[in-house]
Order: C-alpha cells, then sequence, then structure tokens
C-alpha cells in the first residue's frame, strides 16, 4: 500500500499539473501518512539526502555554465562549427547540431542548450527560410547530448545512487554514446536537406577567417577536456573541478572574450542560485521518495519477482528499456535518475549487467523522454521560440525519435561503445 500510495500519489499530482519538486514531496507524505509515520520523517529525509560533499559540483556547474553563456560564447562555438559545415546544403541544421555539442561540453543541460544556443540557431534557420518546425524539432533532439556528454549533473547524481559506478567512468562512458546520438542527427539532417530541398548557407570561409574562428572558440572548447582529463588524472575531484570550471568562465569571459563585466555578475549569480534551487528541491524530495521505497521494501521485492522471471541479461535490458520509455514521457530526467537508479541498478548487478553500461543506458533512455510527446519538455521550449503548435513540432521529431532509438538499441546490445573509453584510459 506504501508503493500503491507512493506511484498513484505522484502520478495523478503529475497529471493535473505540479511541478516535479512538489509532487514528489506531497506523494511522500501521503505514503508517509499512510505508513503511519512521523511527518517530519520527510524533512529529516530531505535534509539527509542533501547533506552530500559531491552534490556541491551543482551550484558550481550551473555557475560556470552561466558565467561562459552570458558573453558571446554561443556565436564563437555557432562560427566555428560553421566552418566544417555551414556551406553545405542543410548547412545551418548541421551548424546547429555541432554547435550544441560543442556546447553540450560547458552545459551539462539539455534545456540550457536549447534555451541558449538552440534558440539563436532556431531563429537563424527561420530567416534562412528553414520551415520553423523543423528547426525546433532538431534542435530538441541535439540538446539530448547536453547531460551525456561530460560534465553531467545527471551522472553525479546517479554515481551517488549506485556505488557500482564512478563519477570519471561515466564521464568517459557518455562520450561517444553522445557522439553517436549527434552523428545520427547529421546522417538525418543530410537526407532531409536532400530530399527537402534545403537551401546551401554561404561559401567556405577563407582560412584566415577559419584560423581567427578557430582561435577564439579554442578557449571555449578546452574546458570540457580540462574537466575529464583533471577528473580523471585525479588532480580534482568532480566537486573541485566545477570551482575550477567557475574560475575559467569568470577568466574566459572577462580576459578572452571580454564579454563579461562586473556589472553582470549579480543577475548571473541569481539565476544561477534560481537553477539551483529548483535541482536541489527535486533531488531533496527524490531523496525522501527513494528512502520510503526502500522502507517498503519494493526495491527487494521487485529484485525478487525479476529474478522468478529467468529473464537473460539482454530480455532484462530490453524490458528495463521499454519501461524507461514510458515512465520517461511523464517524469524528468533528472528524479527519474533519483527514484529508479536505486531499484534497477542492483537487479541489474545481480545478473552480471556492467554498471557503468546499465548506467548509460538509463540516462539516455530517460533523456528520450524529452523529446518524445505529448509532454517533452525539449518540445515546449524550442516550440515556443520557434512559435510553431506542438501539433506540426510532433510530425517532425517522429522520424528523429525513431532515428534515436536505433541509436539507443545500439548503446544498449553492444557494452563497448559505453565502456571502450573507462577501460581504454583505466577510469575506476
Amino acid at each position: 500500500m506504501i508503493t500503491l500510495t507512493l506511484f498513484a500519489g505522484l502520478t495523478v499530482l503529475l497529471l493535473v499539473g505540479v511541478p516535479i519538486g512538489f509532487a514528489l514531496g506531497i506523494a511522500t507524505l501521503a505514503a508517509v501518512a499512510e505508513a503511519g509515520l512521523t511527518p517530519i520523517v520527510v524533512v529529516q529525509k530531505m535534509v539527509a539526502g542533501l547533506d552530500s560533499f559531491p552534490l556541491m559540483a551543482i551550484p558550481f556547474f550551473l555557475l560556470a555554465a552561466e558565467l561562459m553563456s552570458s558573453g558571446s560564447l554561443s556565436e564563437v562555438l555557432l562560427r566555428f562549427a560553421s566552418l566544417f559545415v555551414g556551406h553545405k546544403r542543410g548547412g545551418l541544421g548541421y551548424t546547429n547540431i555541432l554547435t550544441i555539442t560543442f556546447f553540450s561540453g560547458i552545459s551539462g543541460s539539455a534545456v540550457a542548450d536549447a534555451a541558449g544556443p538552440g534558440s539563436l540557431l532556431i531563429r537563424m534557420m527561420r530567416r534562412s527560410g528553414y520551415p520553423p518546425a523543423y528547426a525546433a524539432a532538431i534542435t530538441a533532439a541535439a540538446s539530448l547530448v547536453g547531460p551525456i556528454i561530460p560534465p553531467s549533473i545527471i551522472m553525479i547524481l546517479y554515481a551517488l545512487q549506485d556505488d557500482g559506478v564512478s563519477v570519471p567512468r561515466l564521464f568517459l562512458a557518455g562520450v561517444l554514446p553522445g557522439l553517436l546520438i549527434s552523428g545520427a542527427l547529421i546522417g538525418y539532417n543530410a537526407y532531409a536537406s536532400h530530399r527537402r530541398d534545403f537551401r546551401t548557407d554561404g561559401a567556405r570561409p577563407g582560412w584566415r577567417e577559419a584560423a581567427r574562428a578557430t582561435w577564439r572558440a579554442i578557449p571555449a572548447l578546452i574546458l570540457p577536456a580540462l574537466i575529464v582529463v583533471g577528473v580523471h588524472s585525479g588532480a580534482f575531484t568532480p566537486t573541485e573541478a566545477s570551482v575550477v570550471a567557475v574560475f575559467y568562465g569568470l577568466a574566459c569571459g572577462m580576459f578572452v572574450y571580454r564579454t563579461l563585466t562586473l556589472a553582470m555578475l549579480p543577475g548571473i549569480l541569481a539565476r544561477s542560485a534560481y537553477m539551483t534551487a529548483a535541482v536541489l528541491l527535486i533531488i531533496a524530495t527524490s531523496m525522501a521518495f527513494s528512502w520510503l521505497l526502500t522502507f517498503a521494501q519494493a526495491p527487494q521485492a521487485l529484485t525478487q519477482w525479476i529474478g522468478s522471471l529467468g529473464l537473460s541479461p539482454i530480455a532484462f535490458l530490453l524490458a528495463v528499456n521499454v519501461f524507461l520509455l514510458v515512465f520517461g514521457i511523464f517524469i524528468e530526467p533528472l528524479p527519474g535518475v533519483l527514484v529508479l537508479a536505486p531499484i534497477l541498478a542492483p537487479m541489474a548487478a545481480s545478473l552480471g549487467i556492467d554498471p557503468t553500461h546499465f548506467a548509460i543506458v538509463v540516462i539516455v533512455n530517460l533523456n528520450l523522454g524529452m523529446i518524445t510527446p505529448p509532454v517533452g519538455s525539449l518540445l515546449a521550449v524550442t516550440g515556443l521560440v520557434a512559435r510553431v503548435p506542438m501539433s506540426q513540432l510532433n510530425r517532425e521529431i517522429y522520424p528523429i525519435l525513431a532515428l534515436q532509438l536505433l541509436v539507443l538499441a545500439l548503446i544498449t546490445l553492444v557494452p563497448a561503445v559505453s565502456l571502450i573509453l573507462p577501460d581504454a584510459f583505466g577510469a575506476r
């Protein structure tokens, strides 16, 4: 009854439009009342869930992304990406995908990618004659790589839920899957550009312009490499890496690009604090929700039931993928990881599935929910920018979503996609 109250309450609250952080907390309070426990235990578990040093990385990574994106970073990365593909048929589509892929190594957030460089690119594509719904769909799909290519807030949170994985290993494991998602989109844009006769976008730039754009992009492109190499080498922890990223972003904005001024800092700090508060509220209520599931012994009961079915590892992975695809339509990836990882990770480990591989499958799958109609938070963001109704946007996203499901199947069935880089670099 506790488990039923938890999930029934959460489902009803989400369907009536209650924000996810409040929905998790209210559902937990209802289940606590069902269990006959004192409500103060919810507050205790929320506070205990936030009492973690690795969680300090979240506000600093959010601040670093805000510092790097407050200046001309989007324009710098856009010019750099257009060097390679801007002159080709459908060039702005390619530029869109590459720019957001580069930016994902800085933001760590899909919504930040869609709302930041994504909104700029949608407007550019509209002015160049691309169908607005197509521009919005390709931007939403490209933004999926934000939480997959490091740094990634979701990966940090997943590592807190599963002792079998580490943040350095997850960071490296996310690189190839993220590039596969972007590569699939590049292939789709090539097909769509020729089939629908999208225009080319200017001539190939000269070598002086190319050299200038590359030189300006180097400082921005160094940041993700600095984080991954620093964490992997042991020079600093993920939390310390987030602080390094803040100082690096501040130095780049003020002294390299010179677009960041002291007058802009209060606004940047305020926006970062607002985003941090929203994220931490979700984390706190998710921790209380997960604790109550454990108290009700739901993970143990589910593990025993799955074990009684005699599923092979492949069958289990396929079943989990179907479940997550449905679950991810209605709940954001961050609370999804916090609620489901403590339940699913031990079950996968008991079947001999590599925990890092399983973590990437879960993270990629839940992120696909952000472009899955009818909810799709990324679709809502890009549709608003492009000013297109959801019905048009859905028609454009369905073939892209089908392609990304094939990428998910490849990641699921071929563990080497996730494990080759962590194993090659000896990440533990």
